[in-house]
């Protein structure tokens, strides 16, 4: 065997060893989990924050997110699309501005059947004057931002 072709079987052999370097999360996640543990489903049906137990768990695109019952997180992996927060989990008016921030998952809005995190109750109040104007200007950013690995504190 030549030369390169052993640093190309090394080089996919550390790539697939370690595909966390290549494959990261698809949502912000606190403390290891995405929403900070809150079951996703919960937002929907019992319009509040509710937080989820290590028991019931389901991973979606490379993030876990915990579930109040066996039949939310059934639901949630029979449709997850229908019930993952906007913007990879990240602030939502943040995302309006430009720009990746953590959230605060009991700062949230449920809008045309989409959820929707913000950064603070104080965020989510700037976010509520205008929902619809923030949407358009968030959905108009994140196919840029999602790329950025910086978040703002």
């Amino acid at each position: 065997m030549n030369r390169y072709a052993n640093i190309l079987i090394l080089t996919a052999c550390f790539l697939f060893s370690h595909s966390s370097l290549v494959f990261a999360a698809q949502f912000f996640e606190l403390n290891g989990l995405a929403i900070d543990g809150h079951d996703p489903v919960a937002y929907f049906t019992e319009q509040k924050p509710v937080k989820g137990s290590p028991e019931f768990r389901s991973d979606y695109q490379g993030s876990t997110f915990q579930f109040a019952s066996a039949a939310h997180r059934d639901t949630f992996a029979a449709n997850p699309e229908q019930f993952v927060p906007q913007y990879g989990g990240y602030c939502a008016y943040g995302m309006a501005r430009g720009y990746k921030a953590k959230i605060d998952p009991a700062a949230f809005t449920v809008v045309s059947h989409k959820l929707y995190l913000n950064y603070s109750e104080a965020v989510r109040s700037r976010w509520l004057a205008d929902v619809p104007g923030y949407i358009q200007k968030a959905d108009a950013n994140w196919p840029e931002v999602q790329m950025s690995i910086k978040v703002q504190e």
